[in-house]
């Protein structure tokens, strides 16, 4: 069955697809969309690994 996580996890990557798109139409752009893409990328396997995995709100400023 399809958890809401699963759902999340499809829309970041789909997000990190679109980042690395703009990347590579826009070279001046590209490593920040591709930063973006890894980001998002990596957020998406924690999401699926353990959705309720805690998140030190120091390391996210």
């Amino acid at each position: 069955m399809t958890t809401i996580a699963d759902v999340g996890a499809d829309m970041l990557r789909a997000a990190a697809n679109f980042f690395r798109a703009v990347g590579q139409e826009n070279p001046a752009l590209s490593d920040q969309m591709d930063q973006n893409a890894a980001a998002y990328d990596n957020v998406a396997t924690m999401l699926q690994q353990d959705p309720s995995m805690a998140v030190d709100e120091g390391s996210m400023a």
